[in-house]
């Protein structure tokens, strides 16, 4: 019995062969990976080598990393997202993070931090208060920074307290803050909310705080060119204002 072979299929055969072989160890290859990165230290796969801290101008990038709970060496694989930014949203300096892994060996952190606003004396403790009325931080250091300084109890005035910080913040706003060498501001009841500057006394009742100002500038001018010493000012009532000067009647 005669058998017809066909021409080229030995050498069909032996290149699907290899193409087989190929296949196979690239498989195997890549199992052994997978295998390595998960039987070896997650430590050692990827190590931290740089942790970077953009957008801090209050806190240290030594304060920032004891915050996040993050050093070098550690693996980037083992660093969760999430949990590290969970952690530093905890500090009431922070605002918020975006955190971002830069293959091989960098951990970048983008912070907004709070802006302390005026400092809160709450029962001869003080305080750095941001715009949102958080308290930041106790000083205790005697170091004390130029704001304008609320006294009050937040805890138990927190109307009156977030009147007086509302007023705070338009000062900072309006340059008024930088202009004077002291200001107080007494957070009670929000219709009572009054705020001493440079000495004087000025009743600020609660609401239109911008238009009161511009009132109490116009009035410090006249006052001073007149040379009218005064004891207190009284801008609680729309569209007009009452002085009391020192050792004298009312003047409207």
């Amino acid at each position: 019995m005669r058998v017809n072979r066909i021409k080229g299929s030995g050498k069909g055969i032996g290149i699907l062969g290899i193409f087989r072989n190929i296949a196979t160890c690239i498989g195997i290859f890549s199992i052994a990976v997978i295998v390595y990165i998960y039987s070896a230290p997650i430590s050692s796969v990827l190590p931290v080598k740089h942790i970077v801290f953009t957008g801090n101008r209050h806190l240290t990038d030594d304060e920032l990393k004891a915050i996040a709970g993050v050093h070098t060496d550690q693996s980037l694989f083992a660093i969760s997202n999430k949990k590290v930014s969970q952690m530093m949203l905890k500090s009431p300096w922070i605002r918020s993070v975006s955190i971002r892994k830069e293959i091989p060996d960098k951990l970048l952190f983008i912070v907004e931090e709070a802006e302390p606003l005026a400092l809160l004396d709450m029962n001869t403790r003080l305080f750095l208060v941001d715009d949102r009325g958080k308290l930041l931080e106790e000083l205790k250091d005697g170091s004390i920074p130029f704001l304008p300084v609320i006294t009050g109890d937040p805890f138990k005035d927190g109307a009156g307290f977030l009147e007086a910080i509302k007023l705070a913040k338009l000062m900072n706003i309006k340059g008024f803050s930088s202009e004077r060498d002291q200001i107080e501001i007494f957070a009670g009841k929000p219709h009572e909310l009054t705020v001493t500057i440079d000495g004087t006394v000025v009743k600020m009742g609660s609401g239109k705080y911008e238009e009161k100002l511009e009132r109490l500038v116009e009035l410090e001018d006249e006052l001073k060119n007149r040379g009218i010493p005064v004891d207190y000012i009284d801008l609680r009532f729309e569209n007009r204002a009452i002085v009391k000067p020192i050792a004298s009647e009312k003047v409207e």
